[in-house]
């Protein structure tokens, strides 16, 4: 049975400066997510992880398209498709939470009216049963006095209310796929354990398959079942989440999991060396090169390739070759 969603070599670049500037920002990104499964994408700011997601869903900046690769969900290609058809795909089969409520919420529209739209859109629904619809989603994510909420409008709401606002919108029409972008960036640490339990309990109730991005390997830890690392633009290690957190085998993630808080620790963090590198002009071979603690000479000449380093793990990286042998450090974890 093929999977809910199968990415292949994608490869989404801006162009800059009227075209005389190729920024690669996805470059050549493959996964797949079966129905029911969460998947972490995690890297630093800038690593290409919301490109990724804005790439699936079709809303990228004009500066940005996608020049190659394959996109196909529940066996759809959707590489190919207008805006007039991705429309009608947004919100019913795959929704997106954004990482700022206050950017995707209208503070000019009711807390009904933009729940509702989708279902209306999309479903059909008017008069008493949207309404019932509305408050039934708000129950869902646990807004308390829905009646009364829904009359009011996202500045009389909490932080994190209005991120539980903006989920209820991304489950209004029933979709296969929800893309969370970072949705507990403005949370506190008690709103959001409370979030991300939800998340998991509507998972767990509708089937419905996630993709969640984030900084954060602890949460990684708590929701996913796999999970992809990504540095400029690529996916260098991808792994079900506990061979990645036992295993590690690429120098990023180690670095990653070294740089992790860890309760009762003593010795400073880790921190990883140096600065992402710029897109527009990034370094010969591997890109992480300049920042790895453990590389060696065919790092800085030759770009690796993918290599499978175990049953569902993937690395992109010359130390897990087979025919390189070298004495690795490790970042403490």
């Amino acid at each position: 049975m093929a999977p809910l969603l199968h990415v292949s070599d994608l490869r989404t670049y801006f162009f800059t400066f009227g075209g005389t500037r190729v920024v690669k920002a996805v470059d050549g990104v493959s996964f797949t997510l079966e129905a029911g499964e969460t998947l972490g994408l995690v890297g630093e700011s800038g690593c290409g992880k919301t490109t990724t997601c804005l790439s699936l869903v079709g809303l990228l900046p004009p500066a940005a398209r996608i020049v190659g690769g394959s996109i196909r969900f529940a066996g759809e290609e959707l590489t190919g498709k207008s805006p007039r058809e991705l429309r009608r795909l947004r919100g019913r089969r795959i929704a997106m939470i954004l990482q700022d409520p206050m950017a995707s919420l209208n503070p000019l529209l009711t807390i009904a009216r933009q729940v509702g739209e989708p279902a209306h859109f999309h479903l059909r629904l008017r008069g008493r049963p949207l309404r019932e619809r509305v408050l039934g989603l708000l129950r869902a994510v646990r807004i308390p006095s829905p009646e009364v909420r829904c009359r009011e409008y996202p500045h009389q709401m909490s932080g994190g209310m209005r991120q539980r606002i903006v989920g209820a919108i991304a489950l209004a029409a029933e979709p296969q796929l929800i893309i969370a972008d970072e949705p507990t960036t403005n949370l506190d640490v008690t709103i959001q354990a409370q979030y991300l339990n939800l998340l998991k309990e509507i998972q767990q109730q509708t089937g419905v398959a996630l993709i969640f991005v984030t900084h954060n390997l602890g949460i990684v830890a708590k929701m996913c079942d796999k999970v992809a690392v990504m540095y400029a633009g690529k996916i260098v290690e991808q792994s079900p989440v506990r061979e990645l957190f036992n295993a590690p085998q690429h120098p990023y993630t180690r670095a990653l999991l070294g740089a992790m808080p860890k309760l009762g620790r003593r010795e400073p963090l880790y921190a990883i060396p140096g600065q992402p590198p710029n897109l527009a002009d990034p370094p010969s071979g591997c890109a992480f090169h300049p920042r790895c603690p453990e590389v060696i000479p065919r790092c800085v000449s030759e770009s690796p390739e993918e290599v499978v380093a175990g049953n569902g793990h993937t690395a992109r990286c010359w130390l897990v070759q087979p025919d390189v042998e070298v004495s690795r450090g490790r970042p403490s974890a």
